[in-house]
Parts: C-alpha cells; structure tokens; sequence
C-alpha cells in the first residue's frame, strides 16, 4: 500500500473509509452507537474526533471468535441467537487523541465484528464501531497500528424521540411503593405520602428519594417480585401505543425516576430498548448495598439532563415526552411536546400545564401527534 492509511468514520453515512494518498481505497458499511455520539463514561455512545489504533486483537484466529475481555473464549454460532453484544473475530482498540475522548481507552472503545450483522448500517451497538466479520478481516489485514483514526460527528438530523414515563403511565403502579409494601406494611402509608408529595411537586424530588430508600433498602427477592408488578398491571393501550411511536419513525425511551433493574424486563415486553432509570447495587450475597445517587432522575429537572444529552447525541427532528408526574411536566422547555397522562393518577397541575392531555394511551388525539410528519 503506498502511503500511510488512514481511517475516517462517518456516523451519518454509517460507513469507514480506509485512506491512502488522499485517495479512498476501501469502504465498509458499519453500525456505530444506538444512543449516537458521547464522551462520557458509560453512555455507551460513541466518542467522536481524533483517534489513534493502539492494540491489533485476533491475529490469525478463526473467524467468528468470541473476545471476552480482549482473549478469545470460542466461536459464534450463528444459527444460535444471543441476546448480548458480541466482540467477534478481531479487535482494533481505539485511544483517545482529544482532550475529550481521552477517556476511550478506558470505555474499551473497540472496532470489531459482531453476531449482530444485519443491524450494519444502523445506529445498533452499545458505543464501539461494528463490522460485518468478513470486513472485520478486510480492514485488520491492510491496517498497521497506531493508524490514525477520525470519526466525524453527527451532523444531520434525523429520527424522532418518545421518551414515557414508567410509573402511573405505561404501568399502573408505583415501583416504589411497591417495594414499600414488601418491606415493611407499617411504613407503606409513609412512602406512598412521599411519592405523592413529590408527583405533586410540593417537596423536591432528591429529598423524598433518599428519605425513601434509606426507609426500603430492596432485596433482590423485592426487585424480582415488583417487576411482574409492573407486568401485571400495564395500562390499557401502552402495548397498542409503543408498536404505533415504533411504525411511524419514533424511537421509544423510558425515561424514569423509578429503578432500572425493576424496569427493564417490562421494558423489554413492551419492545423498549432503551431505559433510563435509577441503578441499584446489590452485593455478591444479593444485599442492598445503595442505588444511583448522582443519577439525573432523583432530583427535579434530572429527566430534563437526559432528554438533552439524547438531543446532543442524536440530533433527533422531533422530540416528545409523555408523563402523569411535575417532573415530566418540568420537561416542556426541551420537548416539542409534553403531554400529560390522567388515565391511572390526574395530578391538576400537570393537567393544566401540559401542552396535551389524555386519559387513554389510544386516544385518537395522540396518535394524530405521533402519526405527524416533521
């Protein structure tokens, strides 16, 4: 090859270019970050700017070699499906040359194969670029190290975000005090006051969540059993409401100041990807030991953090937010639209300030709105 190659990476296009002498000498279709372009530690976004190759992983091992933790760990079967992200074949392992990608080496950065090949093309991986196995080998084999990498950010706008409260709105309960019911029924009328005061927007949200937890401290057992709560009790149209957002271009987002761990299976039965919610952190004998206490959703105007790091990431074209709680309704200056849910819990203040209100999931109003071109 004459020349030095380098590589240059489009998140728009979703493609990588390998460069030579100013000229394009090969070009791979890729798929980059589901959640589009960030610095911060596990965001799972892709960084984007200057990039130099420091590790070349897999040489000579078979393709479809599974990595764990950079050694290899046998072969992917593709006739069997896996439910998680892959690292297949090869591995180039990225390190930041920007003051604010530096940390990319430490996300374990990668560009790599994957047992997800017919997502390439999209915005489908957990923050690392992804390759089809057979380009995997392709670009490892015509790029030396410490090749100079260059991922371009996003630029255009496109797709449309929804982002839905859990509690009271895609599920009839309240996590929260449901974990109170199992701990203690003595303390249950106390939590259930907090949870209202702070829905209601009479006391801040960070006081009332810690007063909670250091009330509840969960179990595993307690996470297990309020789980089915949530799926036990989904509000009538949120199935019928998520598959329509999904057929009209909307990329649906649970955006919550319940726990994530709890969330994420009925996140799951409802086809939702993407949660955002308050971790939980359990030691190795399945003992509460804490939970997220810096996370955005514990303190008013946290769900508005995350909505506009999403708008950073993605550039998305339209942007709503469904909600019964102050705490959506405090969304409005970020949204295009802030519609507010009665059909579990009719709070007066979000029924006035909300730019929509609606009792059901399938009112034929909302779907107009979600149905909207932009």
């Amino acid at each position: 090859m004459n020349g030095n190659p380098r590589i240059e990476i489009s998140l728009d296009d979703q493609t990588l270019r390998v460069i030579a002498d100013e000229s394009t000498l090969k070009t791979f279709r890729i798929s980059s970050s589901a959640k589009g372009m960030g610095f911060i530690e596990g965001s799972y976004r892709t960084p984007t700017g200057n990039f130099e190759i420091c590790e070349k992983i897999g040489t000579d091992e078979p393709i479809g070699t599974i990595f764990k933790a950079r050694k290899p760990n046998g072969i992917w079967n593709h006739e069997i499906t896996y439910d998680e992200d892959l690292v297949l074949t090869r591995i180039l392992r990225l390190t930041g040359k920007d003051p604010e990608n530096q940390n990319t080496y430490d996300r374990f950065i990668y560009i790599h194969g994957t047992n997800h090949e017919d997502r390439i093309g999209q915005t489908a991986s957990h923050g690392c670029i992804r390759l089809s196995n057979d380009d995997m080998i392709a670009l490892f084999d015509i790029i030396p190290n410490q090749t100079q990498v260059f991922i371009h950010p996003m630029k255009q706008t496109k797709g449309k975000l929804l982002f839905l409260d859990c509690d009271s709105t895609l599920s009839a309960i309240e996590g929260i005090d449901e974990l109170a019911r199992l701990s203690d029924p003595a303390i249950f009328d106390e939590v259930v006051n907090l949870t209202n005061a702070a829905m209601n927007g009479d006391v801040p949200l960070s006081q009332v969540f810690k007063k909670r937890m250091e009330i509840i401290r969960p179990s595993l057992e307690m996470v297990r059993i309020v789980s089915q709560c949530y799926l036990d009790h989904i509000v009538p149209g949120a199935e019928k409401l998520i598959q329509h957002a999904r057929q009209h271009g909307w990329t649906p987002i649970i955006l919550s100041g319940g726990f994530e761990p709890i969330i994420r299976p009925f996140a799951a039965h409802l086809g939702i990807e993407h949660v955002e919610a308050v971790p939980l952190y359990f030691d190795a004998s399945g003992n509460y030991v804490g939970y997220g206490e810096d996370y955005p959703t514990t303190r008013n105007l946290g769900k508005n953090e995350i909505i506009q790091q999403w708008k950073r990431a993605t550039l998305p074209k339209k942007v709503i937010m469904i909600g019964d709680g102050t705490s959506d309704l405090e969304t409005q200056p970020d949204v295009d639209l802030m519609i507010g849910f009665g059909g579990v819990v009719s709070r007066d203040k979000v029924k006035r300030g909300a730019g929509r209100w609606i009792t059901q999931l399938d009112d034929l109003l909302l779907f107009e709105e979600l149905s909207s071109e932009v």
